[in-house]
């Protein structure tokens, strides 16, 4: 029997982006949504609640696990994606018991102590100065993706907590041998593949089992190429020791 698998959203997405792969996934899965809820879409997603200045990685980390306990699994495969790198990262270093398998899909890999915003592109942090617009969107998210897929992510897309971006991150303590894939998207304009070798590279450092799989697509995967997405995750969810 499969392993569930929990997903985890990156920086201005919820749970709703997950919704096409979820559609196409044959594993049990949950998609969280991590707090302030209000800002994961719908009609306050773009208004900066107090939460969203005082939130932590901590919190996000507890939320994850919360969740799955709530879905009653001990035990899971974790698949974050873009800012997600982080908080999957903690998840695994405060209960390695409960990682099946980590799952990077395009994901941030920050230094040891370093911060999220250290490991972005120049290139994105210039491009994103002036926050999500339509036409930042556009260009990082959705150059792969018909029109409705883009619609889709322009009505849902949201702010974000942004003191996590520069919180100290730290992986110390994971065990070397939790089993690690990282989705490398071959037209990613927001974290291109150069960067995204550098996560790998980093990852390789800190992990013994670390596999690399290969998607032609742009950032935001898991709405233009769902079904790809689902199949590499249901093959790691029906190959994890239960």
């Amino acid at each position: 029997m499969s392993v569930p698998i929990v997903l985890v959203h990156g920086g201005g997405h919820g749970a709703w982006c997950w919704e096409p792969t979820v559609a196409e996934l044959t594993t049990a899965v949950l998609a969280v949504d991590l707090p302030p809820v209000s800002i994961r879409g719908g009609a306050g997603r773009l208004v900066e609640v107090p939460e969203c200045s005082t939130l932590t990685l901590d919190d996000w980390a507890a939320t994850v696990l919360e969740d799955a306990s709530a879905a009653g699994w001990d035990w899971f495969v974790l698949a974050g994606h873009s800012l997600a790198g982080a908080t999957i990262g903690e998840v695994a270093r405060r209960a390695p018991d409960r990682v099946a398998h980590l799952v990077y899909v395009s994901a941030v890999v920050p230094a040891e102590g370093g911060s999220i915003v250290d490991s972005l592109p120049p290139e994105l942090l210039e491009r994103a100065a002036d926050g999500l617009t339509e036409e930042a969107v556009r260009e990082l998210f959705c150059t792969d993706m018909a029109e409705d897929q883009t619609r889709f992510v322009l009505a849902n897309v949201g702010t974000e907590v942004v003191g996590v971006l520069s919180e100290a991150v730290s992986r110390r303590g994971t065990p070397r041998t939790m089993p690690v894939t990282f989705v490398r998207l071959a037209r990613d304009n927001a974290l291109p593949p150069a960067t995204q070798d550098g996560y790998i590279a980093r990852l390789r450092r800190e992990f013994d089992l670390v596999e690399v799989v290969d998607l032609d697509a742009g950032h935001d995967v898991m709405i233009s190429a769902p079904a790809a997405l689902a199949g590499v995750l249901d093959e790691i969810a029906s190959a994890a020791t239960s």
